[in-house]
């Protein structure tokens, strides 16, 4: 994924971040850089929003329950095949 627009993180690269980034989890300069690009790029801004959302609704109907290593690590992978498959479709668009 990428807007097209060149930043000093790429598009790519802030999703890597995103978890993380939500969990609160990174040092202030990693999230400056990630505020930064979000307030820049409003594709990257709408999907966080959504990601966000969908954390969040996962969050209050899972009850707590935190997630194996093992199943994040799918869901990711899953997740990183969709955005390909999107930005493919993007691409191919007039």
């Amino acid at each position: 994924m990428s807007c097209g627009n060149p930043h000093e993180v790429d598009c790519v690269e802030i999703f890597h971040r995103v978890d993380v980034y939500l969990a609160q989890d990174y040092d202030e300069t990693t999230c400056i850089e990630v505020r930064q690009h979000l307030e820049e790029c409003r594709p990257c801004l709408e999907r966080f929003d959504l990601y966000e959302d969908v954390k969040k609704l996962v969050g209050r109907c899972c009850g707590g329950e935190v997630a194996s290593v093992e199943f994040k690590q799918r869901l990711r992978a899953k997740l990183a095949e969709v955005e390909v498959e999107v930005t493919t479709r993007e691409t191919r668009l007039p």
